[in-house]
Parts: C-alpha cells; structure tokens; sequence
C-alpha cells in the first residue's frame, strides 16, 4: 500500500461507524526486512488482524463493506450512492434530492469522507 492508502485506511478505522465486516480484505504493513502480509475476513474463519491491521481499500469487496457502513452510518440503507464526476474523482451522495455529498479522488475516499461525516 502506498502511504496515501495506508493514510485514508487509517482515517477509515478510526471512524466512529468503522467495524470489521466478513469479507474484508486486512494488510498488516510491516517494516523491512519484514514482508506485508494479508488476509481476508470470513463469516466463521479468520477473525480480525491483530494490531496494526489496516483494510485494504483497493480491494473491490472490502471498498463495498465500506459503502454498506457509510449506509448505515447514515441511518439511510440503501439509498446513499458514489458516482463517478466528470473531473475524474468520485462523490457520494447520501440521497437523490436535496443531498449532501462527499468527495474524493477515489471510491474509497469518497466513501471515507462520508463516513467521517456521519451523525
């Protein structure tokens, strides 16, 4: 991950709507001569990384548990969407009229941002 990832993700956990989900994707990044290892989070397996694990926000499942947290965060499952703009980012917008919206340079970090915003 690169250090604008490991940043987002560490914004992301301390959310107070942050909690591990099955089928999240952890790295826990460690330091060299240390290889990063990872896993993914299963309904009855693997439980949570211990300690420094951080979500994977490029995995495409772990980045859709994080919309259904922002959702819920919100109080309105399921109608927050993210869409792509035009100027290349992504938004989320928490209802289809009259809404507020969050912004990002990628899903995940629109999604963040929202999060952080929540009630």
């Amino acid at each position: 991950m690169t250090e604008t990832q490991t940043a987002l993700a560490r914004r992301a956990v301390a959310c107070k709507g942050w909690r591990w989900m099955p089928g999240m994707r952890w790295i826990v990044i460690r330091a060299a001569p240390l290889e990063d290892y990872a896993g993914r989070i299963a309904e009855l397996g693997r439980r949570v990384p211990d300690g420094p694990g951080l979500p994977d926000l490029t995995d495409p499942a772990t980045v859709g548990c994080l919309l259904a947290l922002v959702r819920e965060a919100w109080g309105q499952e399921p109608t927050g969407f993210v869409v792509p703009t035009h100027a290349g980012g992504w938004s989320y917008y928490t209802r289809l009229i009259a809404a507020d919206w969050y912004a990002g340079d990628t899903e995940a970090e629109a999604l963040v941002a929202a999060l952080e915003s929540a009630p």
